[in-house]
C-alpha cells in the first residue's frame, strides 16, 4: 500500500441486530483489531432499538414475500461488503439467495445450501447420522396420533418431544403422558413437525467451529452448567445458557467432526454441534447450528478467540490472526456467567468453586 492509500473500512450488514446472538457478533467485531462500519437490520422493531450499529433498518420476517425486495433495497442504499445473520430462518433465506447477493457485490461465507437445508431440519439431520452409524438418541417423526402411541410403546417411560425446526428449545417437552404429549402437539399444530426421542441426561456441550473449503480452521468446546430460567418452562430447556465453561475433550472433538463430515465432506463457514450425554456418559449429537454462531460466542471473544473476526478475514481471503492451536485453543475452565439485564462476566470455574468452599467452611463453624 502506498503512502497516500487508505485501507477501506469493510461495511458489514448484520441480521437480527439488537438480539443477543447478533449483538455478540457485532461486539466481537467492535473488539477486533480493525474498524468496521456495521449496518444493523432486524424484523423486530424493539430489538432494533438495542442495536449498537452505525445504521439501523427494519425488515420483514425472512419468510414474508417482500423480504428479498426490502433486503435488496437496503443493500443498494447502504452498500455492504458482507452479510451475516444469526437465526436459522434467516440463514436459510440468505443461503438460498446467495448468488443474487454476489451479483450485488455482497459476500457471504456460508456452508453450501444443501447442507444448510439439512441442518435446519433436525429430523433430516438425525436420519443421516443414524444411517452413517453415529450414536444418536432414537428419534421418531410424529405424523399422526398412531405414530405417537407407537413411539411411547417403542421408547417406553419418559420421552422427549421437540419441534423439527427452530432454536431455543422450541416446542421441547419431556413427558411420560401420552395425553399430555398429544395435547402439546395439538397446541403447536405440530403433526408432521415434531419428533419424539428417548430422554438423555441434562448434561450438554457445544462444539463451535469454522471451516474453509473442507479444512478445519479453528474449533472450541463449551459445556453448559445450566439453563437460565429453567424453572419457568415445562421442559427445563430455555435456549438461554446460564453459565458456560470452556472444555477440551478429545472424545467431543472427534464426535463433533464426524457429525459434521458425514453431512458435508467439504464444510465451509460456521458449524456448531450441540451434543447431549447419554446415560453411559457418551455425548450424542442432537443438532447442528449451521451458518451462525451460538448465542454466547462473545464468551470466546472475551477469552481471546474472536471467531466472528476470523470468519470475516476468511471471507475476504485475508490472513487470520494467529491461533495457538486449531482445536480447543482456549484454556479449559473459563466461565461465562450470564443473567437478565446485566453484563455477562468472564471468570474461571475455580473462582466459583472458591465461593462454594468459603460457604462450606462457614457452615462447619456451626456444625451444619
Amino acid at each position: 500500500m502506498g503512502k497516500n492509500e487508505k485501507k477501506s473500512i469493510k461495511r458489514i450488514l448484520v441480521g437480527g441486530a439488537g438480539g443477543t446472538p447478533s449483538n455478540g457478533f457485532i461486539q466481537s467485531l467492535r473488539e477486533s483489531p480493525e474498524p468496521f462500519y456495521i449496518i444493523g437490520m432486524t424484523s423486530n422493531c424493539y430489538d432494533l432499538c438495542k442495536a449498537k450499529t452505525d445504521e439501523r433498518h427494519l425488515v420483514p420476517w425472512a419468510y414474508e414475500k417482500d423480504y428479498y425486495m426490502i433486503l435488496e433495497d437496503i443493500i443498494r442504499e447502504t452498500k455492504p461488503d458482507f452479510l451475516h445473520v444469526q437465526n436459522d430462518i434467516e440463514v436459510l433465506a440468505i443461503s438460498k439467495y446467495r448468488e443474487r447477493l454476489e451479483t450485488l457485490g455482497v459476500k457471504t461465507f456460508l456452508p453450501k445450501n444443501e447442507s444448510v437445508e439439512i441442518c435446519v431440519d433436525k429430523s433430516r439431520t438425525y436420519q443421516i447420522w443414524k444411517e452413517k452409524g453415529l450414536r444418536v438418541p432414537k428419534t421418531l417423526l410424529i405424523n399422526t396420533e398412531e405414530d405417537l402411541k407407537s413411539a411411547f410403546k417403542e421408547l417406553g417411560g419418559k420421552i422427549w418431544l421437540r419441534a423439527t425446526t427452530g432454536a431455543a428449545g422450541r416446542g421441547s417437552l419431556p413427558t411420560s403422558s401420552l395425553q399430555f404429549a398429544k395435547e402439546w402437539i395439538n397446541f403447536f399444530d405440530g403433526w408432521g413437525k415434531f419428533t419424539v426421542a428417548e430422554c438423555l441426561t441434562s448434561q450438554t456441550v457445544t462444539w463451535q467451529s469454522i471451516w474453509k473449503d473442507g479444512e478445519l480452521i479453528v474449533a472450541q468446546g463449551r459445556k453448559r452448567l445450566y439453563w437460565e430460567f429453567a424453572n419457568r418452562t415445562l421442559s427445563g430447556v430455555t435456549g438461554i445458557t446460564g453459565t458456560g465453561v470452556t472444555i477440551s475433550d478429545p472424545v467431543i472433538d472427534e464426535i463433533a467432526q464426524e457429525a459434521i463430515l458425514v453431512i458435508d465432506p467439504a464444510p465451509n463457514g460456521v458449524w456448531a454441534v450441540d451434543m447431549t450425554y447419554d446415560k453411559e456418559g457418551i455425548p450424542n449429537p442432537t443438532e447442528i447450528n449451521i451458518g451462525r454462531f451460538f448465542t454466547t460466542h462473545l464468551f470466546f471473544t472475551r477469552a481471546g478467540l474472536n471467531m466472528p473476526y476470523i470468519l470475516i478475514k476468511l471471507a475476504f481471503n485475508e490472513e487470520i490472526p494467529p491461533i495457538p492451536k486449531k482445536i480447543d485453543p482456549l484454556h479449559p475452565g473459563l466461565a461465562w456467567v450470564r443473567g437478565m439485564d446485566t453484563e455477562p462476566v468472564l471468570t474461571a470455574l475455580n473462582q466459583i468453586e472458591e465461593f462454594k468452599k468459603g460457604l462450606e467452611e462457614r457452615r462447619k463453624k456451626y456444625g451444619e
